[in-house]
C-alpha cells in the first residue's frame, strides 16, 4: 500500500509579506529620502517623522530604522544630497569662465540664487528655521563642508592660474564660505526693499574684489 504524502503548501498572505519585506530590504537610499523630501515639503523639518516618512516609502518602521536612527540622520542626509547635487550642478555650469576667479564668483552667486530657490532650502527656513541655527553658531555640516571643498579646488586654481590673490588659502576658503551663507540664509528678507539682482550683483563684485591679486 503506497505510503500517502502530505504536501504543506505556504500561506498565500505569508508568501507575500515575505516578499514584501525582501523587496523591502533591498530599497535604495535614494528611495527612503525621496520620502523624506516629500514628508519635509509637505509638513516641515518638525512635524516629520520616521513613521510618516516609512509609510510614505512603503517600507517598514525596521527597514527605515536599520538605515536612519532618527529623523535627525536622515534629514542630514537628506540635506547633503539635495544641496550637494545643486552645488555640483552650479559649479559644472561655470566651466566655461575665463580663470579661476570668474568661475568662483559666478558659482557662487549662482548657488546662492538656487538654495534661496530651493524647494527644500525655502521649507526649512519659512517653517524650521531654528534648525539651521547649529550649522551657523556651533559646527558646520556636511553640506558646508563639500562647499569648502568646492571653493578650496577653485581657490587653489586661482593661485595657480594668477587670478586669485596668494594668501592662507584655509582662510580665503572659509571667508568664502561665511559670506555666501550669509546671503543664502538673509537674501529673501533682505529683498523687501532692495532687488535681489542688485544683491547678488554687489555679492559678485565683493567676492572679485576680495580675491583679486
Amino acid at each position: 500500500m503506497q505510503a500517502e504524502r502530505h504536501i504543506v503548501t505556504p500561506d498565500p498572505s505569508s508568501l507575500a509579506g515575505s516578499r514584501t519585506r525582501s523587496a523591502a530590504g533591498r530599497v535604495s537610499d535614494d528611495v527612503l529620502l525621496d520620502a523624506a523630501r516629500t514628508c519635509v515639503l509637505a509638513s516641515g523639518v518638525r512635524r516629520t517623522t520616521l513613521a510618516e516618512i516609512a509609510r510614505t516609502a512603503r517600507v517598514s518602521r525596521m527597514t527605515l530604522y536599520r538605515r536612519f536612527p532618527d529623523v535627525r540622520s536622515i534629514l542630514a542626509a537628506l540635506m547633503t544630497r539635495e544641496f550637494g547635487a545643486l552645488l555640483r550642478r552650479v559649479n559644472e555650469q561655470a566651466d566655461t569662465a575665463r580663470d579661476a576667479r570668474e568661475r568662483l564668483t559666478g558659482s557662487a552667486v549662482a548657488a546662492v540664487r538656487a538654495l534661496v530657490a530651493d524647494p527644500l532650502m525655502r521649507t526649512v527656513l519659512d517653517i524650521d528655521a531654528d534648525m539651521v541655527l547649529p550649522y551657523v553658531t556651533r559646527r558646520l555640516g556636511a553640506t558646508q563642508l563639500f562647499a569648502e571643498e568646492v571653493i578650496g579646488s577653485l581657490v587653489a586654481a586661482g593661485h595657480q592660474d594668477g587670478s586669485i590673490r596668494r594668501g592662507n588659502a584655509a582662510a580665503q576658503v572659509r571667508s568664502v564660505l561665511l559670506v555666501v551663507q550669509s546671503f543664502v540664509l538673509s537674501l529673501r528678507p533682505a529683498t523687501a526693499d532692495v532687488s535681489e539682482d542688485a544683491l547678488l550683483t554687489e555679492l559678485r563684485h565683493l567676492l572679485d574684489a576680495a580675491l583679486a591679486p
